[in-house]
């Protein structure tokens, strides 16, 4: 039995959809969902039942990351269709380059830079397109989002409702450059107003002339805003929107304030993994600049940078934005630390059922471990700092304890409970988050035995010394309704915060 070309096309095509499935352990059910079709009609492609479309090759070339070559069978099939019919083939616009269905853009070259400033972050993106369609384009859409609490969505939600981004703030503006001449100004237009998220038109045209983007024709666009510290949380995102072919990012930070870096990415197909190569850094001057680059990223995906600052030491912690002085309890009190008197820190924490409650207990530690990056950015704790859940309003057994060798990882505890403690005892000062304005003497034990559960709900002994021990009873007698104060000697006054800063020494051992 004799295969025409064109069969032989079509089962080339499907053969390839099925090992680029395959390979990403996918079934067919699964890719179906991704790609928006009945599971019925994915099995009868790939068992030559149905012969493939254009729609559903674009859409599993992009679902499937296959690098062109899904994409690359189809063109195959349909040349092969159209010269058995004695149609002329249709050009592809971009060679190599997939166009997803109804989108007539490309973009080239994406360069996106965010710059850390006195008092706000300021974004820059300039972004190289090609018109691959058949129709001009006239407006382009771009987005803003702020999230200052990435980790959490309520407390972030709750903040940007009282502290809502407003478009006269960002001070928006855009610019086309064809390479013709001087940059064109871009006029804009307002598509969705929320407190934490912006859409906005940008418009090829401008009060003297309109100037669209014509097929086959190139253009560079850049458009820039601010935001204020206040409202901008620690990450830089960028998200493949359309075709892209390549993708640059950059931060610029202090020096002075020891930045750390690190990112994440997320497609369609996989779940959120370490970015595939860790960002550059080089200094100039008093800035660090990190910089990320990417070839030909799927459509859909995401990339996040993030950071954390390890010193903040030009700015003085008591003292915001307009020069007015704050109580530290209050700065405390800013990032959601429940201060003393609240009940909650009286009452003693409920453990977790595990694993039953795995989740759960998870999503607390996030809180926790987030609270503890912020935590940095406003006092160097050179000593550790430990955060307990009933200081963030939340009624679990479980803290987490950040060592004071920075390059050690945090310690959960879940259902912690001493089971032994060192008879020998020295008295140390501490401090307390919800307790911020005043340091005490407090005795402690050398060494503490803490039996504490895993995330399957198995328990096993860990030995804490010095200072740690020190660490981690603090955050223990929080589970159990305590403060450092219960644990002073009777007539031992507090020390106010600011003579503690003339006087105070690192724990010694």
């Amino acid at each position: 039995m004799t295969i025409s070309p064109l069969e032989r096309a079509a089962d080339s095509f499907a053969a390839e959809l099925a090992r680029q499935r395959t390979g990403r352990g996918l079934s067919k059910k699964q890719l179906a969902i991704l790609m928006g079709f009945d599971p019925s009609y994915v099995s009868h492609v790939e068992g030559r039942r149905h012969r493939p479309t254009e729609d559903f090759a674009r859409r599993a070339e992009a679902v499937l990351e296959a690098g062109g070559a899904i994409w690359q069978r189809f063109r195959e099939y349909d040349d092969v269709r159209h010269a058995r019919t004695a149609q002329p083939p249709r050009e592809s616009h971009l060679p190599g380059q997939w166009l997803p269905p109804g989108t007539g853009l490309v973009v080239e070259r994406e360069t996106a830079t965010l710059t850390h400033t006195v008092d706000s972050y300021r974004c820059v993106i300039r972004r190289e397109l090609y018109n691959a369609g058949t129709e001009p384009v006239t407006r382009y859409l771009v987005r803003v989002a702020v999230d200052r609490y990435p980790n959490d969505p309520g407390r972030s939600n709750r903040h940007h409702r009282e502290h809502p981004l407003t478009f006269a703030e960002l001070q928006l503006q855009a610019r086309r450059d064809d390479g013709g001449g001087d940059p064109e100004p871009m006029h804009w237009r307002a598509k969705h107003d929320r407190d934490a998220f912006k859409e906005i038109w940008l418009l090829f045209e401008n009060g003297e002339r309109r100037f669209p983007l014509y097929p086959g024709d190139r253009a560079t666009i850049e458009y820039a805003y601010s935001v204020g510290q206040e409202k901008w949380g620690p990450w830089f995102q960028r998200a493949v929107r359309l075709p892209t072919r390549h993708l640059a990012v950059r931060l610029d930070l202090p020096t002075a304030f020891d930045p750390q870096v690190w990112g994440v990415e997320t497609s369609l197909s996989a779940e959120e993994g370490p970015l595939r190569t860790a960002p550059q850094r080089h200094d100039e001057g008093d800035r660090a600049i990190f910089d990320w680059q990417t070839d030909d990223p799927p459509l859909n995906a995401r990339y996040r940078m993030q950071w954390r600052f390890r010193a903040r030491p030009d700015a003085d912690p008591d003292v915001d934005t307009a020069g007015v002085r704050v109580r530290p309890s209050d700065r405390m009190r800013g990032i959601g630390i429940v201060q003393r008197g609240a009940d909650l820190l009286r009452q003693r924490a409920r453990p977790f059922d595990l694993p039953a409650e795995e989740q759960t207990a998870r999503e607390v530690v996030d809180r926790l471990t987030a609270v503890l990056v912020r935590l940095d950015e406003l006092h160097p704790f050179s000593k550790g700092v430990g955060v307990a859940a009933p200081q963030l309003g939340v009624g679990r057994a479980v803290s987490v304890v950040r060592p004071p060798d920075r390059s050690a990882e945090p310690v959960v505890l879940l259902n912690p409970r001493v089971v032994d403690a060192d008879p020998d005892t020295d008295e140390q000062y501490e401090g307390c988050l919800s307790f911020f304005d005043h340091r005490g003497l407090v005795p402690r034990p050398l060494r503490l035995d803490v039996e504490h559960a895993q995330w399957d709900g198995s328990r096993i002994i860990t030995s804490f010394e010095f200072g740690m021990a020190r660490l981690v009873a603090h955050e223990i007698d929080h589970l159990e309704g305590r403060l450092y104060v219960d644990r002073m000697a009777p007539g031992v006054p507090l020390v106010p915060v600011e003579e503690y800063r003339e006087t105070g020494r690192p724990w010694r051992y």
